[in-house]
């Protein structure tokens, strides 16, 4: 290493002056800019006294002098380049190396580190240091040599052998191509085959397409703990808490790789999948009526819960998308009379769902596929169709950006092509039609790398009104591409790069490469979807495209330049949860208890935490049985590491160990090809027989029902929405307890205060298990708008009653005001420190499974799940304004938060 060392002090040139020490002259120039002038502070005194206008013109000078420092340090540029970078660009480019700093940026570079007398570094001319650096540098050289010899020598047996053959059969050697992927009906298809460079990690998980550009990037799911099967990013490298709240609801936009999400394809006639759908829970008769035409048709698409039937009930499987594949033409009177007899007309469909579910919904086809007659076919789809989800205010420019529609000439284009590209300046999906869809064939998007940005036309808002309101995907409808198995294959036989990159290099600089017959059009389809909840929340576009073909997309669409500024941002699974909270929307599979899939990642979740609380020294870790609720009372309640719904609903403790949860059957037939796709092994619990999910149509219809109308199913939870009232933010596993009850009974109101003033004769009277009495007035009393307010007025004294009377409330109204000192000690009895007690064990109705504070509310929220039964008893008793009250306490904590909660 060469150090930076300055001239001697004594050094003249030949002409006896002082050489020029660029280095110092800049110190000195950067060391006066920062000089901040001050004046004395005997300057604002006058005869020994403060002289207030002296006092002001002094500070006025020393902000003046500040501001002029600040403005000269930007001057002299007192930043080096790595300080100009980004900062999600630091850690790669405060390097020695110039190449790694942007291009726009490396002059500068290279003259500070010339100035500063910086050592670079190449890595071509780096030599090994040490001994064991020199073994493996000489091994590389000799494997390199050997590689290249053995290569020639294949090549040139390869062209003796080619010579000989045409010799003897007088014509050129035809070398097949590899086959076609076999896509088999009624089972599980089998993974791609990974290259031989990475079989052997790909043993018991599949890559995405996109796996080695998200390796760099992300933090991936453990190689010997895969998701789903999947190795999947779990969230950036970087900070990117508070930039992704930004760039889906603000400016930019956030982009996932979504291909893990699992795709079945359907073929049968129109009435089988009728009866199919239904079987799955598609039961509104709005889906097969007129209103269902649109949807039917293809030109809208479905997105709900599935279920399937499990003892004289119904439990929820997951969340499912369904697209049908339009209809061809109709044919002419002639093509009809030709024909011999008419046949039924087969449609298709696509089913979108998540991977946890993905088995136990694949049996339930099978099983109803092979009921019908004529028999419906199933095609496992997982690793043909991928997919990308985009958020944000830019996801639209973003896909109009590397999306460019396949058509020989514009009278040739595609209607959906059209229509899409007449989306220039649309800010949210949300505001097209409720689940829109388009389908059209795109180009290779590395034919016009990189991207330019969308230019918006002018007066292009009357144009998008007027396509947002009639929005014409209706005409001249044909079947969408990606349904069919030969464009999907013909897709995937993409050119590769170093062809590309040989036809941009003999075109013209700047000149995009033109469309050959080597380019296959890309058959893509977009789904647009709305958030769940009501309000101006972002909307999500969907893009479905062919497995091999979502690689070069992602590439493309990642180098995108916003308009707002950047690139779009990675998103990982943990983002997706992020964005689905400030949503107010339940995110799949974690806010679903009362599926199979939601149950086993609850399972998981409590395994974590038990590892991590095992993990931690005694003294550092929560002893849970010594936990003071106050009022006597000790221990959390259930287990803490768990949202404990066996402890809700009243499972044993020798069922919680010993039960185990309805498995889903697998039938003989597909036993033997889910060999190559085990699902992952799940702790067992008995609690998924137990707990049943309620729809919130459903609770309201069992809210407008009477008391003895409406029956609630056995286990039955609704998931809700929570928002703290007044402070407070809640964890996983909280606690959610309703308002206790007054006095064991609930009248007709809780907490509404006497109008007449009464004096206390007796101390405080308690309950059977030691809470106050008046427990729920006081948490009643915590809220904004309550009926009893904290430094409440004196009642006024009412008219026409005797003295004895008026002596008696102004008594009461005397002993009433609390003391401010000195305070008598709770003891943790009645309140803590002042804080209402925590509802006892009878009340606890809940638990959360999402909860932190929100950065588009400004406040916490949560998302849980609640007993439906006693939620509505609830609001039954005491009216949904009171009904809605709820206490949230964190798990391991005594002070609980008065919120409010609304079913999702």
């Amino acid at each position: 290493m060469v150090k930076r060392k300055d001239p001697p002090g004594g050094a003249k040139d030949s002409h006896g002056r002082q050489p020029d020490n660029t280095r110092t002259t800049k110190r000195a120039k950067v060391q006066a800019a920062r000089t901040i002038r001050t004046q004395p502070s005997d300057a604002a005194l006058e005869d020994g006294k403060l002289d207030l206008n002296r006092f002001l013109n002094a500070r006025e000078f020393e902000i003046k002098s500040l501001e002029r420092s600040m403005n000269k340090c930007k001057a002299v540029n007192a930043t080096r380049v790595f300080q100009m970078v980004p900062r999600a660009m630091r850690r790669r480019t405060a390097s020695h190396n110039v190449k790694r700093v942007p291009k726009r940026l490396r002059a500068q570079a290279r003259k500070e580190m010339l100035e500063d007398n910086t050592p670079t570094v190449e890595s071509r001319k780096r030599k090994p240091r040490t001994t064991r650096a020199r073994i493996r540098a000489e091994t590389m050289r000799k494997l390199r040599y050997l590689a290249e010899k053995k290569r020639k020598r294949k090549a040139k047996k390869a062209g003796d052998g080619a010579v000989e053959e045409v010799q003897r059969r007088g014509s050129a050697v035809v070398t097949t191509r590899p086959p076609r992927p076999k896509i088999r009906r009624n089972m599980l298809n089998e993974p791609p085959k990974a290259d031989s460079k990475y079989r052997k990690r790909q043993i018991n998980k599949t890559w995405l397409p996109t796996h080695l550009w998200h390796a760099k990037r992300a933090t991936m799911t453990r190689p010997s703990s895969p998701l789903w099967r999947f190795a999947i990013p779990l969230t950036s490298t970087a900070k990117c808490y508070r930039p992704t709240h930004r760039a889906s609801g603000q400016k930019g936009v956030v982009a996932w790789d979504t291909s893990y999400m699992s795709t079945i394809g359907v073929y049968g006639t129109a009435d089988c999948l009728e009866r199919a759908l239904r079987y799955l829970g598609l039961v509104q008769e709005g889906l097969w009526n007129t209103r269902g035409r649109k949807w039917r048709a293809g030109v809208r698409k479905w997105t709900g819960t599935v279920s399937r039937q499990q003892k004289g009930s119904r439990r929820d499987i997951g969340p499912a998308t369904i697209v049908w594949n339009p209809q061809p033409p109709a044919t002419t009177s002639d093509e009809m009379e030709t024909s011999e007899k008419p046949k039924k007309p087969r449609r298709q469909i696509l089913i979108r769902t998540h991977p946890s579910c993905f088995l136990e919904l694949f049996e339930e086809l099978l099983k109803v596929a092979k009921g019908q007659k004529p028999q419906l076919h199933v095609e496992d789809l997982r690793f043909e169709v991928g997919s990308i989800e985009l958020v944000g205010p830019a996801s639209t420019e973003t896909l109009l950006g590397i999306l460019e529609p396949f058509h020989e000439s514009p009278e040739a284009a595609e209607r959906h092509a059209n229509v899409f590209r007449s989306l220039a300046g649309v800010a949210n999906p949300a505001s097209l039609p409720k689940d829109a869809i388009l389908a059209f064939s795109a180009r290779d998007p590395r034919l016009s790398y990189p991207p330019k940005r969308v230019q918006i036309p002018s007066g292009g808002e009357q144009t998008i009104l007027k396509t947002l309101t009639d929005w014409p995907v209706e005409e001249n409808l044909k079947p969408y591409d990606i349904f069919d198995r030969e464009s999907r294959y013909q897709a995937s036989r993409m050119p590769s790069q170093k062809s590309l990159n040989r036809r941009k290099g003999a075109n013209a600089p700047g000149e995009p490469i033109k469309v050959t017959a080597a380019d296959p059009p890309i058959p893509v389809m977009l789904l647009a979807s709305r958030p769940g909840t009501d309000g101006q929340a972002q909307g999500t576009w969907t893009l479905l495209a062919p497995w091999k073909c979502i690689q070069p997309i992602w590439y493309c669409l990642m180098q995108y330049p916003v308009s707002t500024g950047g690139n779009p941002r990675l998103g990982g699974l943990e983002e997706q949860r992020q964005i689905a909270f400030e949503h107010g929307t339940p995110w799949f599979p974690g806010d679903f208890p009362a599926t199979t899939a939601g149950m086993n990642w609850e399972l998981e979740e409590r395994a974590k935490r038990r590892r991590d609380w095992d993990r931690r020294p005694k003294s550092k870790r929560l002893e849970w049985k010594s936990l003071d609720l106050g009022a006597g009372r000790k221990g959390e309640i259930g287990d803490g590491l768990a949202c404990d719904f066996e402890y809700l609903f009243g499972v044993s403790a020798r069922t919680r160990t010993q039960g185990k949860p309805d498995a889903v059957s697998i039938p003989d037939a597909v036993a033997e090809a889910m060999v190559v796709d085990p699902p992952a092994e799940q702790p067992q619990s008995p609690v998924g027989m137990t707990i049943r999910q309620v729809t919130k149509t459903e609770f309201s219809a069992l809210m407008k029902s009477g008391s003895g109308e409406g029956v609630v199913p056995e286990g039955g939870i609704v998931a809700v929405g929570l928002e703290f009232v007044t402070r407070g933010v809640a964890k996983p596993c909280a606690r959610i307890y309703r308002l206790p009850r007054k006095g064991g009974k609930v009248g007709g109101a809780v907490g509404v205060p006497s109008t007449q003033a009464e004096v206390p004769a007796t101390p405080e009277a308690r309950t059977r298990d030691g809470l106050p009495v008046d427990l729920s007035e006081q948490w009643l009393s915590k809220a904004p708008n309550g009926d009893k307010k904290k430094g409440a007025a004196v009642p006024k004294m009412p008219v026409g009653v005797d003295m004895e009377t008026r002596k008696k409330i102004l008594a009461g109204s005397l002993l009433a005001v609390e003391v401010p000192y000195p305070k008598p000690a709770a003891g943790n009895q009645t309140d803590f420190g002042g804080h209402p007690l925590c509802p006892g064990e009878e009340d606890l109705i809940g638990f959360v499974t999402t909860g932190a504070f929100s950065l588009s509310e400004g406040r916490g929220t949560a998302i849980g799940s609640i007993s439906a039964g006693r939620a509505l008893e609830t609001l039954r008793e005491t009216g949904p304004r009171e009904g809605k009250f709820c206490v949230v306490r964190n798990a391991g904590e005594s002070i609980g938060w008065l919120a409010r909660w609304e079913v999702v």
